[in-house]
Formats: C-alpha cells, structure tokens, sequence
C-alpha cells in the first residue's frame, strides 16, 4: 500500500504542486485548503504524514499540529511544517507545537521529497533497528522501542518518536560528544544545514522529562562548540542517586 500524505495549506497552486510531486513519487495525496477541514481529515484518514501549513484560515497550522498532538488518534502522525514563515522563534513555535520538521517556502522540490522520505523512514524504523542496536539499556536508562518509552531511574517516561531517536542516538554513543551533524543525519535523515534549533528544542524537551533540574541538566550536557554527550552513571551509581532521590 502506498504511504498516505494529507496536504493542509490553501495556497492552491503551492498545494497543487506539492501534490503532483508527491503522487509522482508515489504517495497517496488528499488535500485540505483550512484548518478545521485538516484537522477532520487528520482523525477521518489518519495518514502516514502530515504536511501543514501555519498560515491557514479558520485555524492556524500551529493550533492544528497541538490538536492533532493532543489526540490519541494521531498523537503519533509525523507533522512537516510547510510555511513561508523563515524565522527562528517561528521554528521554535512549530516544534514546541509538537512539529516533527520544518520546510521553509520556496523549496525545492528534490529537497521537500528528501525530507518526506526521511520522516516516513524514520517513524517505520525504530522498532526494525532496535533488533539490531548495539545498545538500549544503560545504568538507570532502558529504552523500550515497541512504546517509544524510556525507563528512567524506574519511571515509565513517554517520548515522541522523535525524542526516542533523539535519546537512542546519545545512548549508543554515552559518554562522547556527539555533534549536531550527526545528529541530523542520524535522527532527521537528511544532510545537515546551518540551522541547529531543530536539535535544541527537542533536547530541551528531553531535559525536561528527565533531568532533576533542566535549566541545570546533570545527564544530557552541551558541550559548547561541539554537540551533546550523554553521562549515564552505572548500576552502582545510578543506585545511589535513586536513594538520594527517595530519602
């Protein structure tokens, strides 16, 4: 069967062309022109990907991508922003609204496919890869890919399959700088550009969900100039700062 992409942005003749560029590659298009028909199309087809728009009317992309976020129905439909909109607190916004990447209009349409074809690999992969991983536990982290959750110091911690990426390309390489490049070529499957907000926003959410203090993480550390090492303490340690945690 081929993959479906629902297509939310009312330019028409940007809609179009997306369209027929994506049916020649082979996908299965459905189109919404608003908001609120996006959203109903989203929970009616639940397609394999979603390309939104942020500039809609009715509703704009950013409220539709949290509601599609919010919705257990498609919590879990990878969501590429498609907008004119170029800056980076604009990127920021799209991510923190549950955003799985970014295209910034004009593209072009080698690129669009690029990024397309990263995403549908990605969300396919990660219960294929984990059968081969070199690693998915460490000290107090377990990775379980069936749930795309964490086991974290015994706490059941729900990711997005982004984060799960994310946190699984740091545990392989625990304990080593691991820099933005690879991070985007392992994790968004695509060569790295000049921008590296993508990256720090989804750390930030992971800080969040496992650091004792995110604004002073203890685990997952920027190391300035280079990237990002994750510092996993082993069994023994990992043992002692639970008992602290609980006394």
């Amino acid at each position: 069967m081929m993959p479906r992409i629902l297509v939310i942005d009312d330019d028409a003749a940007i809609s179009e062309l997306v369209s027929i560029n994506l049916e020649m590659a082979g996908y299965d298009v459905n189109q919404a022109e608003d908001g609120i028909k996006g959203q109903a199309l989203a929970i009616q087809l639940l397609p394999d990907l979603i390309m939104l728009d942020l500039m809609l009317p009715k509703v704009d992309g950013f409220t539709v991508c949290q509601r599609l976020r919010r919705d257990q129905r498609t919590t879990e439909i990878p969501i590429l922003m498609l907008t004119a909109l170029g800056q980076t607190q604009d990127k920021v916004e799209g991510f923190n609204a549950g955003a799985d990447d970014y295209l910034t209009k004009p593209f072009e349409v080698e690129e669009m496919l690029a990024r397309v074809r990263a995403l549908l690999r990605r969300t396919d992969r990660i219960p294929q890869a984990a059968k081969h991983a070199e690693i998915l536990y460490y000290g107090p982290l377990t990775l379980i890919p069936e749930r795309f959750e964490a086991i974290w110091f015994e706490k059941h911690i729900k990711l997005t399959h982004l984060e799960f990426d994310l946190l699984h390309c740091l545990l392989q390489r625990h304990g080593q700088t691991v820099s933005p490049s690879e991070i985007l070529r392992e994790v968004w499957g695509y060569d790295p550009d000049d921008d590296i907000e993508t990256i720090r926003v989804h750390i930030r959410h992971l800080r969040t969900k496992l650091e004792p203090e995110p604004r002073n993480p203890k685990y997952i550390k920027t190391v300035y100039g280079a990237g990002y090492c994750l510092e996993l303490p082993n069994k023994e340690e990992a043992k002692i700062d639970v008992d602290r945690a609980t006394a």
